[in-house]
């Protein structure tokens, strides 16, 4: 019997979903970085789904919502927002349950008036949000955003709701290891560390003369590159242990 042929693009786009997946189960160790492995989260939906920016909200120890990771500083803005007028997908998602596909800008108008405009305005046309729950748990969710205003394939859905339940089970999982409140403990240093790196971040803009998404990204590759957790590099950078100057070079003043 003859084998199926596969094409080159399908073999490879399963090889890299194998990888992101293997790559996020690898920061599941004891001491794992919920935020380092927030941020690999939502930089592989854009490395692998038909999508152009990825967010990622949180529940506090309140059970307030707070942005956690985005992939670029258009994302962050629209998660911010929705927190601000305590609606939109991700809001929409953790409160049902439930998966939330928007592809129609005259239904972003009609579902989320006033968050439509700013959707609108940095030039997305279709928004997704997929719950990170396991269970009756249920503790943020996933926000995709998409230029283009075709809707994602079945596959890319199924894809995106896998990455949430994986990065999802590695949270929960510590209720396993540890006391119930000491998630909620762990869940607040995240977003705590997330505000360590925002100020980390502008330093970094502010050094290297570079905005907030390209001043990520080198901190991000600084972590990478000398496998150090992201949070240890935002905090080696505010507290002064670590010039800017190994992150990225001062631009010239124009």
């Amino acid at each position: 019997m003859t084998e199926p042929e596969v094409s080159p693009s399908v073999s490879e786009q399963a090889v890299r979903v194998a990888q992101s997946f293997v790559a996020l189960a690898d920061t599941l160790v004891d001491d794992f970085d919920v935020v380092e492995l927030l941020d690999r989260l939502v930089a592989d939906c854009v490395s692998l789904l038909d999508c152009s920016a990825a967010g990622i909200l949180l529940l506090n120890q309140d059970r307030v919502l707070e942005v956690v990771a985005s992939s670029d500083e258009a994302s962050r803005m629209m998660e911010v927002l929705q927190l601000e007028s305590h609606s939109g997908p991700c809001v929409d998602a953790v409160q049902t349950g439930d998966a939330v596909a928007v592809t129609n800008p005259a239904d972003l108008r009609r579902r989320w008036p006033a968050l439509s405009r700013a959707i609108e305005a940095v030039g997305y046309s279709a928004v997704y949000a997929f719950p990170m729950r396991l269970r009756n748990e249920t503790i943020g969710a996933l926000n995709l955003f998409n230029v283009e205003p075709l809707p994602l394939s079945t596959f890319d859905l199924r894809l995106a709701q896998g990455l949430a339940d994986i990065a999802t089970i590695g949270i929960l999982q510590q209720r396993s290891l540890a006391r119930s409140s000491d998630l909620a403990e762990q869940l607040q240093l995240a977003l705590n560390t997330r505000i360590t790196v925002e100020q980390a971040k502008g330093m970094i803009a502010e050094y290297g003369g570079v905005d907030m998404g390209e001043a990520f990204d080198a901190l991000r590759a600084f972590a990478r590159q000398h496998r150090v957790k992201l949070s240890v590099v935002a905090h080696s950078l505010i507290s002064r242990n670590l010039d800017p100057a190994h992150l990225v070079a001062k631009r010239p003043p124009r």
